[in-house]
């Protein structure tokens, strides 16, 4: 064993009444952070300075294994756009062995829907617990061998292991795990199949709170691939230009596809009931990402849908089985000047510590990542410009991004991944590029964003045409990291290397009454003065699925004074004085209410 995983592994139970804590590992304050190691066992060093600029993130791609993936969509020059926005990736522990594997979608080729050649493949990597990953696709049966967009991870079947649902054009996977290293698609006998339509995202959640996790899928757009969108002709030709250049069509202009809802019956197989929920989405927009969590506080899972150039849906759940759209009265669907904006990516957290989940949502270039601030009962306020992310994310292309407290201080920054659909920018003076950066953005005391200079050839100078991204603490050292899926090349693996005395503390959810991995349960924890809000939910960022344990930033405190856990059984949990620097699981109790104090 690498000194990572024997740190990763020394665990305590505590009993909670009919729940329990698991600690796993972790680093007490003061003590030296476990090594991780590169191909040629030499120690990765963290941090540091280059140019006068500190380091948060290195690029640590050529020495992880992920490097032989290679993702492909469509042609090279864009002509359509199918071939513009492949690349959704999940991080998961699909073995169960305590660390995330990584899962990255792939595209194809229109030769290859006409059957004269091979689909590109997926690639599943398994963490080895030291720094690298290794190719497993094959071996576990998860080679989606289609032209993929999205995926999500979720335990569907109750049996405590991550599944992963793939979405593509074409026939959708159900890949139910095995529990062996292996997955079977069973999407077909499932009634997940979909085999007529382009979706996009898929979120997990336990809409009806029977204990069984539900599935929403975006529908995109109508797309004949043997009779694609003519300028001029079946689009207005304005439809099919960039600032006067000819350019693919859409979406504008295109006929949207509906979206999906699936009951799951509990059995192995799902009933779609979309329309009678009232999230069909009639009106035909062009669905990009999805997540179900609680947004007003009634202990329902509701449901929120970012559109691509169209409103965007907030479905608040009734608790019978029905939605009430209200994403125009809540302020949600549009920006602050009632435009519709080219919702791509979503980000969902608590940014200002009022207890109230708040988004942030990426767009196209020349206009705005929109961030909406929960004014309570669910009202959102677009506060882009005062919170200070407007005019820095006006020159880019945003897609996959999350809040994540990369520094540890217990506030939720922003990390955004950015990448343009037209090659063709390259050969124009528009002040814009094919590949661009990504943008950190710091929380200054839950009032304000920085944007976070790249210091050069770190992680955050990187130059890709970037789609979707996960976030999750890869090596478990405490810090978050990044791994970006990009357009017609290698992913990226970005390592948080941040130098801070801060500490933290994971959570990770399990239970036998509610979803088993616990999605749709809300987590409060204080310490410091301060409250923090966390859920853990499925889907997000852009077509992805980011690592369901949950992780907090605990500033200078050494522990926890205090963690809330609102199940979605309806339980609600109390445990007090959580030391902190490590991984802990709770498991939810059979009663009701439950407390516990905890020193160790």
């Amino acid at each position: 064993m690498s000194p990572t995983k024997t740190a990763a592994f020394l665990a305590v139970v505590l009993t909670i009444g009919s729940g329990s804590i698991k600690a796993q590992g972790g680093i007490a304050s003061g003590e030296a952070r476990p090594a991780v190691y590169d191909e040629q066992n030499r120690p990765i060093t963290a941090g540091g300075f280059v140019d006068g600029a500190p380091v948060y993130f290195e690029d640590i791609t050529s020495r992880t294994g992920l490097e032989r993936f290679r993702h492909r969509s469509g042609f090279a020059e864009k002509r359509y756009i199918l071939d513009t926005m492949t690349g959704g990736i999940a991080v998961l522990d699909y073995n169960r062995d305590g660390w995330l594997d990584v899962y990255l979608v792939n595209g194809s080729t229109y030769e290859a829907l006409a059957g004269k050649e091979e689909h590109q493949i997926s690639g599943l990597f398994r963490n080895k617990g030291n720094g690298t990953f290794e190719d497993v696709t094959l071996q576990a049966g998860v080679p989606n061998a289609q032209w993929g967009f999205g995926v999500v991870a979720g335990d569907y079947n109750a049996d405590g292991w991550p599944d992963l649902y793939v979405s593509n054009y074409g026939p959708n996977r159900l890949y139910r795990n095995n529990r062996d290293g292996t997955f079977t698609d069973v999407a077909a006998q499932a009634g997940v199949a979909l085999p007529a339509a382009w979706t996009t995202a898929a979120s997990f959640g336990d809409y009806d709170r029977d204990g069984w996790l539900d599935l929403f899928v975006c529908g995109y757009a109508r797309f004949d691939i043997n009779s694609p969108p003519r300028s001029g002709v079946d689009i207005p030709i304005n439809y099919c230009q960039y600032r006067g250049a000819d350019v693919m069509c859409g979406p504008r202009g295109l006929q949207g596809e509906r979206d999906f809802l699936f009951r799951n019956k509990g059995d192995g197989t799902f009933e779609e009931g979309a329309e009678a929920a009232g999230v069909m989405d009639k009106a035909g927009y062009f669905g990009f990402s999805a997540a179900w969590l609680d947004v007003d506080g009634d202990g329902r899972q509701d449901l929120v849908v970012i559109n691509d150039s169209t409103p965007n849906y907030l479905y608040l759940n009734k608790g019978d089985g029905t939605f009430t759209e209200v994403g125009h009265i809540s302020g949600l669907a549009l920006s602050r000047d009632g435009r519709e904006q080219a919702g791509m990516g979503l980000a969902i957290g608590d940014y200002n510590l009022d207890g109230q989940v708040d988004f942030f949502l990426t767009h196209f270039s020349d206009d705005y990542c929109t961030l909406y601030e929960n004014q309570r009962d669910a009202f959102f306020l677009d506060v882009s410009n005062e919170a200070g992310v407007e005019q820095a994310t006006l020159p880019f292309v945003s897609w996959g991004t999350a809040f994540t407290d990369y520094d540890n201080d217990g506030y939720s920054d922003l990390f955004v991944v950015n990448g343009h659909v037209y090659p063709a920018v390259d050969r124009h003076k528009w002040g814009t590029t094919w590949a661009e950066r990504p943008l950190l953005f710091r929380n200054i005391d839950g009032r304000r964003f920085t944007p976070v200079p790249a210091a050069k050839d770190s992680g955050l100078a990187i130059v890709v045409v970037g789609r979707g991204a996960a976030f999750g603490d890869l090596d478990n050292d405490g810090r978050e990291d990044v791994v970006i899926n990009c357009m017609d090349s290698g992913p990226k693996v970005l390592r948080n290397v941040t130098q801070t005395e801060n500490n933290w503390l994971t959570v990770k959810l399990t239970s036998s009454k509610s979803p088993t991995d616990g999605i749709g349960a809300t987590v409060f924890l204080t310490t410091g003065g301060h409250r923090q809000r966390k859920d853990v939910f499925t889907g997000g960022s852009f077509m992805s699925s980011s690592d369901p344990r949950l992780h907090f930033g605990l500033g200078t405190a050494r522990s926890a004074a205090r963690i809330e856990i609102l199940w979605p059984s309806g339980t609600r949990q109390i445990v007090n004085d959580v030391m902190g620097n490590r991984i802990i699981e709770i498991k939810e109790p059979q009663l009701q209410t439950a407390t516990t104090n905890e020193r160790r």
